[in-house]
């Protein structure tokens, strides 16, 4: 037995009482369509969708006569295909003509767009934000737009906020990049949000709860604008905090990153002959042992040594041994080489010299350079380094070098400022370089 709605109210509310209920109880008919639709096993919805979106995508003939249905479905069973039919039009998806033909209803009609707006959009990344924004340009087209569109819309871009603020706080390179990968290709779809709602705002007789969501879209927005700069600002504390192993140039993001990319079986690989398994032997001691064992334990001297805890004697230290320090031979001279630089110089032609090593050291510098004289310390040669009078400007593409060890590089240029008082520009893009 089926269960009516009245099943699911509380005792003593009636469906009329329920005011969420009344647009979906006067969209009963649209609601029955796509009931007939995806009702059953998989099979049959699969089924029932192909039969209805190849009768629709034949724009100059809509009207098909039996044979050229059965003509068309060759592939299909004839008893399955004349079920699907039969169930379609008996819940008024399908038309039947007085001259014997098949057509598709306005409510089929409806449904096939409306699944095939939703397929449009399963192939790419973030699927959602692209269909509801585009159904927010529909809807203005027609001046139809809801408040409830607009509140789908507002939670999605919450839910992103949401994700890349999550990345972020996880401290993890890989969850960072794939979060800001997620945000460019969202970023078409954000811009074809703000003009939508400059529309709307732009109207003095837009509805008030249509304008209160709209600015709430809009400071949404506004936070996933400034997210790209936090972003890049974790990275460079990522970038600040990494690890190379020895002078080869190879960080271990570069490693975690190659590892990332193997699979299972590469793993079990490694741990061929890396790992023995040792029963666990029993104890066996023979009555020597036995006694060695009992005399340090009855011994009252041995004891008083091993629990004695007092102080070794202080002994002299010596006063001439020169504390280590760091070599920072490279980064003065590099220091001397920005200071005295003529002219705007391309970024390669600055890195390079020396091999990859060096020249990826000297990026770095260039990366840390281009944060802020508030990235590094205020004192010593780093501080110095940090105060020198040139702009480092970054770009998106890559430029290939070909020589000194270095394949590809980010293009960028490192320009002398004219006066002191000059800011220096952030960078607008990670430094990349390829060995």
């Amino acid at each position: 037995m089926t269960p009516e709605l009245a099943d699911f109210l509380a005792p003593g509310v009636a469906a009329d009482d329920v005011p969420e209920l009344a647009p979906l109880a006067a969209a009963r008919p649209l609601i029955d369509a796509f009931i007939t639709l995806f009702r059953g096993s998989e099979a049959e919805v699969m089924l029932r969708l192909l039969v209805l979106r190849e009768i629709g995508q034949e724009a100059e003939s809509p009207r098909w006569s039996p044979d050229a249905l059965r003509s068309r479905f060759t592939y299909l069973d004839p008893v399955k295909l004349e079920t699907v039919l039969k169930r379609l039009r008996d819940n008024q998806l399908l038309a039947y003509a007085d001259d014997g033909n098949y057509h598709l209803s306005d409510l089929g009609r409806n449904a096939v767009a409306a699944i095939a707006m939703l397929l449009r959009f399963s192939a790419e990344e973030d699927a959602e934000l692209g269909f509801l924004t585009a159904q927010l340009a529909g809807l203005q087209a027609v001046g139809s737009i809801t408040p409830e569109a607009l509140g789908h819309l507002l939670s999605k871009l919450n839910d992103l906020t949401w994700h890349f603020e999550e990345a972020i706080a996880s401290g993890s390179e890989f969850q960072i990049l794939g979060a800001r990968r997620r945000l460019s290709a969202n970023e078409r779809w954000l811009a074809r949000g703000t003009e939508i709602l400059k529309g709307l705002l732009a109207d003095p007789e837009v509805d008030f709860e249509i304008a209160r969501i709209a600015q709430r879209i809009g400071l949404a927005q506004s936070r996933l604008a400034r997210t790209d700069a936090s972003f890049q600002r974790a990275l460079n504390k990522i970038e600040a905090q990494r690890v190379t192993l020895g002078a080869s140039g190879i960080s271990s993001s570069d490693v975690a990153a190659w590892l990332r990319g193997l699979d299972a079986s590469a793993f079990a690989a490694f741990a061929e002959g890396a790992l023995l398994v040792v029963p666990e032997l029993p104890l066996l001691a023979g009555g020597h042992e036995l006694i060695d064992r009992a005399e340090g334990v009855l011994s009252d001297e041995i004891r008083a040594r091993e629990t004695d805890t007092a102080l070794p004697p202080p002994d002299a230290a010596a006063v001439n041994t020169a504390p280590e320090q760091d070599d920072l031979a490279l980064l003065e001279h590099f220091a001397r080489r920005l200071d005295t630089l003529p002219d705007s110089a391309p970024l390669h032609s600055v890195v390079a010299g020396g091999g990859f090593a060096p020249a990826s050291y000297r990026l770095s510098l260039l990366a840390l350079l281009a944060d802020g004289e508030s990235a590094g310390p205020a004192d010593g040669p780093i501080g110095e380094f940090m105060r020198l009078p040139v702009d480092i400007h970054f770009g998106d593409t890559l430029v290939p070098v070909g020589e000194d060890e270095i394949a590809a590089i980010s293009e960028g240029r490192v320009i002398p400022r004219p006066t002191a008082s000059a800011a220096a520009e952030p960078a607008n893009a990670r430094p990349l370089m390829d060995a």
